[in-house]
């Protein structure tokens, strides 16, 4: 796999789940997706698997086709018969085009052989976050004299740009594709952060306050009391 080293982007918004049993070449694509941009969990296993896409809303899966304990295949199965609407990117060392085929027949959204470049990985990863499985959302967002390029991963208010974090872009796109509707604390969790955030730490309201600060005045950013925030 080449290329895992790529620049710290700016965060896309986008929750990945890969599900990869060897674990070195799980944590090499962890650690370059989340470089990418994304928040990223891992499983070793069919049913960790399971278990992971049962608890969080994942925006694609990278999965392993020959996992252990529960089969890659019959992972699969299982998402598409829920009516999930998780992206499925299927990888295997296999290279016939009949197991292509059947990946994809089982209802994988896009398939890709080992070894693999990295960028390609990454470009087929947002590839499947802009198919309409739930409503196309546009790539510029232009709200309350904010313009956010999810594209460039630029921001800008007023026409002065903004020197967001990957959280903190992550966390005004999030908003922003809300169009002005609370999100809860919980959502913004799920969306922008990994398995690994502490709910309790307080990560949501640090992380708030920082773009609060750099949003300026006046302020766009409302806290509803005992429900989550809005623009």
């Amino acid at each position: 796999m080449a290329g895992a080293g790529c620049a710290v982007g700016k965060m896309d918004g986008m929750r990945v789940l890969v599900a990869e049993d060897e674990r070195d070449l799980a944590r090499l694509v962890a650690v370059g997706l989340r470089r990418a941009g994304f928040a990223v969990d891992t499983a070793h296993g069919g049913d960790e698997a399971l278990d992971l896409l049962d608890l969080h809303p994942y925006d694609v899966l990278v999965l392993d086709r020959d996992l252990p304990r529960v089969h890659g295949d019959e992972v699969a199965r299982r998402l598409v018969a829920a009516g999930s609407p998780t992206r499925i990117l299927m990888l295997t060392a296999a290279t016939a085009v009949e197991d292509r085929v059947g990946g994809l027949d089982l209802g994988a959204d896009d398939y890709l052989g080992k070894p693999f470049e990295f960028p390609e990985l990454v470009s087929r990863v947002r590839a499947l976050r802009r198919r309409p499985a739930r409503p196309a959302l546009p790539p510029l967002l232009e709200r309350y004299g904010l313009r956010l390029d999810a594209v460039r991963r630029t921001a800008a208010r007023d026409g002065r740009d903004l020197d967001l974090s990957p959280k903190e872009f992550s966390v005004l796109q999030i908003l922003l594709e809300a169009d002005g509707a609370t999100v809860s604390a919980e959502e913004l969790l799920d969306r922008a952060w990994d398995a690994h955030a502490d709910p309790f730490t307080g990560a949501v309201r640090v992380c708030m306050s920082k773009l609060r600060a750099k949003l300026g005045e006046p302020g766009l950013i409302r806290t509803v009391q005992g429900v989550g925030y809005r623009l």
